[in-house]
């Protein structure tokens, strides 16, 4: 999943960096209010955790922000504050889950994968697309209950194509999605054709219906409705 942390406390922010990346998220950070309202007026996220008191802003006024673009980003406070009235404003604003200071890593990641099954999945562990039965946290895909191999990055495209099933997807979302800021470092988006060609290769080769469609000039669908 692709996560945007906002926290001012480097060591915290590494260790959660750090374990979260070893779950194979793609984890982001943003040190004070100004970088992280950027990050998030430019990138879309599966997931923010997001502390309350920062330098130059403060946090309640993020969430603000992202509930302005209508985004489907879940939001997950870590805050030292344990006021009553921080987490009811919080919450009010829009934030899915709120998580007080100190905690442990494995919690937070647990609230993660619920808020991401819950926003994007119906809570479901599996994601059923038909003959596509996929299996976010443990990173597997079946199609017709036979296991498909696929690289990270053809089954983190599959997830996101799931994800955004019958909409036009542009080749920049993509490339964004699972780059995130190193999206910037490439003159073209040509590469993503090479990742997707694959992804379909194989998925014909188990027998599954074809649905990615190129869009000319602009991305791709996966077309699951006539």
């Amino acid at each position: 999943m692709k996560i945007l942390l906002v926290e001012d406390e480097i060591e915290m922010q590494k260790s959660i960096s750090h374990y979260l990346g070893l779950e194979k998220n793609r984890v982001e950070v943003a040190n004070d209010f100004n970088s992280a309202f950027e990050k998030i007026q430019v990138y879309e996220y599966d997931c923010v955790l997001l502390d309350i008191t920062l330098p130059n802003g403060n946090g309640l006024d993020l969430i603000k922000a992202i509930k302005n673009k209508r985004s489907k980003t879940g939001i997950i406070i870590i805050s030292a504050k344990n006021s009553f009235d921080d987490k009811i404003d919080g919450l009010n604003l829009g934030a899915d889950d709120y998580l007080p200071k100190p905690f442990y890593l494995p919690e937070l990641n647990a609230r993660i994968k619920a808020l991401i099954r819950r926003n994007n999945f119906d809570g479901e562990a599996a994601i059923i697309v038909n003959e596509i039965k996929l299996y976010p946290e443990e990173r597997k895909v079946l199609i017709n209950e036979k296991p498909l191999n696929l690289t990270s990055k053809e089954f983190d495209i599959l997830v996101y194509f799931i994800s955004n099933k019958n909409r036009v997807i542009q080749k920049s979302a993509i490339v964004e999605h699972l780059w995130g800021d190193n999206a910037d470092q490439f003159d073209n988006f040509d590469f993503i054709y090479n990742h997707v060609k694959n992804l379909r290769k194989k998925l014909l080769a188990a027998n599954c219906t074809d649905y990615i469609q190129s869009i000319y000039g602009i991305g791709y669908s996966f077309k699951t409705e006539l």
